[in-house]
């Protein structure tokens, strides 16, 4: 059992150490699903499937793949989902819970297995958002593409998945104000400094950047009007990372002020103060 945990432990530690927060995710129109029983997968596996950077919400095991005429491409790599299984000890004749895990592999990572037909929701585009983006004076390059919403540094790229995907289209742009945040950190615009070198997971570095992305994105939802719809989500976020900080108030107010900052070279107010 104790190995499981660590394979599954291993498993949403290498998520966020990518980036990837798997509790705040609004978009998918379904949820992480065995494409064979067609039910969807619950608790940790939920978490864990729906973090990772594929546009099919559907998985199978190898042998699934197999039975449905198929195959999984050669030189994917599986992921380890959790169950319980129940053995009757013979001399008390009690049953015994088991933690046991196999692995399973998106449908995306298998050929010759047709996909289910998904009806995407519709996108109804808001103004006042899309003028802060367009707006963007030195806007970094953003790719609606695949299922992850990240900023790429070292390309200087955002990516998104489609705005269809997205539960509501204030968290798209909500989610699209947070990664341009991140992007104001570039050395061709504010060259934010990470305190402890290459952020890493769990860091005050880390955790300040995510605070000040999302800070500023909040800053950016109630410039556009949306922020009655976004800020619970915000919140939560921002909660979390504040306990990752055990509730360092000064680092909060550090991290607004840089929000601020940021908020401001993408509406285009430093342009103006000549900052």
């Amino acid at each position: 059992m104790a190995n499981v945990y660590e394979i599954i432990t291993q498993q949403i530690l290498s998520q966020l150490q990518s980036g990837t927060i798997p509790w705040k995710k609004p978009w998918r129109v379904i949820p992480p699903t065995n494409l064979v029983s067609r039910k969807q997968y619950r608790g940790i596996n939920l978490i864990l499937l729906n973090s990772l950077p594929f546009e099919s919400p559907y998985f199978l095991t190898f042998k699934q793949a197999r039975m449905l005429g198929g195959f999984v491409r050669q030189g994917e790599k599986g992921f380890p989902i959790i169950y319980w299984q129940f053995i009757v000890d013979e001399e008390t004749e009690k049953k015994i819970p088991l933690l046991r895990y196999y692995t399973v592999f998106s449908l995306s990572q298998t050929v010759g297995i047709d996909a289910p037909p998904i009806v995407a929701q519709t996108f109804n585009p808001i103004e006042k958002c899309e003028e802060i983006v367009s707006g963007m004076v030195n806007r970094p390059k953003i790719e609606l593409v695949g299922n992850v919403a990240a900023y790429f540094p070292s390309v200087d790229l955002v990516k998104l998945p489609a705005r269809q995907w997205f539960s509501q289209p204030e968290e798209f742009y909500s989610t699209e104000f947070h990664e341009l945040i991140h992007s104001t950190s570039h050395p061709s615009r504010l060259d934010r400094k990470m305190e402890e070198g290459p952020a890493r997971f769990g860091s005050a570095s880390y955790s300040k950047e995510e605070l000040v992305a999302e800070i500023g994105a909040s800053f950016l939802n109630a410039k556009a009007g949306i922020s009655s719809a976004t800020l619970e989500n915000s919140s939560s976020y921002i909660a979390n990372w504040l306990r990752v900080l055990r509730n360092d108030k000064k680092m909060i107010v550090c991290a607004a002020a840089q929000a601020h900052k940021s908020a401001d070279y993408i509406l285009g107010i430093h342009l103006l103060t000549n900052e």
